[in-house]
């Protein structure tokens, strides 16, 4: 059963609502400097990334494999597969003794609108610390997917407990 859409969020200023991205999603390049870490390890350093916005779901970001300490990840179990971008797989983040599975995903060869995000590395970042112009990111609820959620984006986010249908 659809659940209807739910009221959003008063938008401040300088903020956006997920409920003004599109389904299908959009592609956005972006420049803001973002940074991924496991504890003192930077995973990611990047001003070249890629958002990619839907419908009720904070963006998910996704980084240039070549401003990614790549050695950090290796291959991790299963694939899915997005209506939208297609099939991804996902890694497994390693710093030291500490091994962190699925943490991070790509899609290698994604549909044609997606053809930019071939290759790029998307965090979860309820795993790893990341940060937006350095302000801390909050992960999208539930654990599912993977949005970012940054002060400057307004929900309510797909994700909770009954949301699914949304």
């Amino acid at each position: 059963m659809r659940r209807p859409r739910p009221q959003p969020h008063p938008v401040g200023p300088g903020q956006e609502s997920v409920w003004d991205y599109p389904r299908p999603p959009r592609l956005e390049q972006s420049h803001r400097h973002v940074v991924v870490r496991l504890g003192d390890v930077t995973l990611a350093d990047t001003r070249r990334a890629w958002r990619v916005m839907e419908t009720s779901h904070p963006p998910s970001w996704y980084l240039p494999a070549d401003d990614v300490a790549m050695q950090h990840l290796r291959p991790g179990e299963g694939r899915s597969l997005c209506e939208w971008k297609g099939q991804a797989d996902y890694l497994d983040v390693a710093v030291d003794e500490v091994l962190l599975p699925r943490v991070a995903w790509r899609y290698r060869h994604p549909v044609p609108a997606f053809a930019p995000i071939a290759g790029h590395i998307a965090f979860y970042p309820g795993a790893v610390e990341c940060t937006v112009d350095d302000q801390p990111v909050q992960a999208q609820p539930g654990g599912f997917y993977g949005g970012w959620i940054t002060p400057d984006v307004v929900g309510p986010f797909k994700g909770d407990e009954g949301t699914w249908g949304w």
